[in-house]
């Protein structure tokens, strides 16, 4: 059994478990907490699918925050067990929620990095596959534009396996400089889109179309 299918098996108990709680409280009927526990832990479930199966489900800035409050619900159990005078049933249940959701945890922190290509659109991953042909050719890419009310600066380079990204952009007489790194192009293109009025189309005219000599 390889690793890959050691996590899907991992999805599948925590789906399993989900579903077991979900039977519970349509037989049982439950109480409310039992009921957003419930509904928190279908949340997580989807996201560990998204992680193992490389897919982006929902918006990628819900997951760290999720994580957090994993994290937070497994301190004030464990903390629950040491200092609460809980039954032996109460404890047993409350540890192992601790345990069981320390993997989750871990995954759906990792699973919120946006810096990842399942979080990138086919748009951004071409923008970042026309990036990253560019730097084979270039040591930096350097693009200034004028807008009707902007106006950039966008320097890119390759620094081992990350991009290096330099922004300088003025807006109603503001001014403002900061650098980014990232390990995935598509998520340069992205962000290069979106804090800036340069396109990666800018970038393909001035170096490609054009035929720029190397910087």
């Amino acid at each position: 059994m390889n690793l890959k299918r050691a996590y899907l098996l991992l999805c599948g108990f925590y789906t399993l478990l989900i579903l077991i709680g979900a039977i519970a409280l349509l037989m049982g009927g439950g109480s409310l907490t039992a009921m957003i526990q419930l509904g928190v832990g279908a949340v997580v479930v989807i996201g560990l699918w998204g992680y193992f199966l490389d897919r982006g489900f929902m918006n990628p800035r819900m997951w760290r925050p999720l994580a957090g409050l994993l994290a937070l619900g497994i301190v004030v159990q464990l903390v629950a067990v040491f200092t609460a005078h809980l039954s032996g049933a109460a404890m047993t249940w409350t540890l192992t929620t601790a345990i069981f959701s320390v993997l989750p945890m871990i995954f759906l922190y990792r699973y919120g990095d946006r810096d990842q290509p399942l979080w990138a659109s086919p748009e951004e991953r071409e923008g970042g596959k026309v990036l990253g042909e560019l730097l084979e050719g270039q040591r930096e890419l350097l693009v200034e534009k004028q807008a009707e009310d902007s106006q950039a600066t966008v320097r890119v380079r390759k620094a081992g396996d990350a991009y290096l990204a330099s922004v300088e952009r003025e807006r109603e007489g503001s001014v403002e400089a900061f650098e980014e790194r990232f390990r995935c192009p598509a998520t340069l293109a992205f962000f290069i889109e979106k804090f800036t009025c340069i396109s990666v189309g800018d970038f393909a005219r001035k170096y490609r179309d054009g035929d720029a000599s190397p910087a």
